[in-house]
């Protein structure tokens, strides 16, 4: 059994879906790892992770707009706002999604579906650096 691990620094320029797949795969593909889990892991409490669909961009969109309208930036709707308006509903749409992946991969790859991509989903309005860790473990 054999492990690797390695951080990705993803900037997020905006809210919204950002898309990493290429670079896991490449990840991946370099560690001789031909079947094994990886755990793609999100240290953030304001930023998810998502596996969507990466053909069609308007269903990002609707995803956003959906996030947007579940926890609405409102400054009399919550107690919680440190970093500003944005910061409570960044961290209900964590909650409401999830900070880790666990993906099969075989024969060195990734097993996804045609349509699927990886994605961070920032919740804050601003430029935000985020740190992804990926750990694989196989043979």
């Amino acid at each position: 059994m054999r492990q690797a691990i390695h951080h990705l620094s993803i900037k997020a320029r905006a809210r919204g879906l950002v898309e990493f797949t290429d670079e896991v795969r490449r990840f991946v593909g370099e560690q001789g790892i031909d079947t094994g889990l990886l755990t793609v892991f999100c240290r953030h409490t304001s930023a998810s992770l998502l596996i969507q669909e990466n053909a069609d961009p308007s269903v990002r969109r609707d995803l956003e707009r959906y996030f947007d309208s579940l926890a609405p930036e409102d400054a009399e709707r919550y107690e919680h706002d440190a970093e500003g308006l944005d910061d409570m509903p960044a961290h209900l749409r964590t909650a409401l999604t999830q900070v880790q992946l666990s993906i099969p991969v075989e024969h060195a790859c990734l097993v996804l579906g045609t349509w699927q991509g990886l994605y961070l989903f920032e919740h804050r309005r601003h430029t935000q650096h985020r740190d992804i860790v990926l750990h694989l473990i196989g043979e």
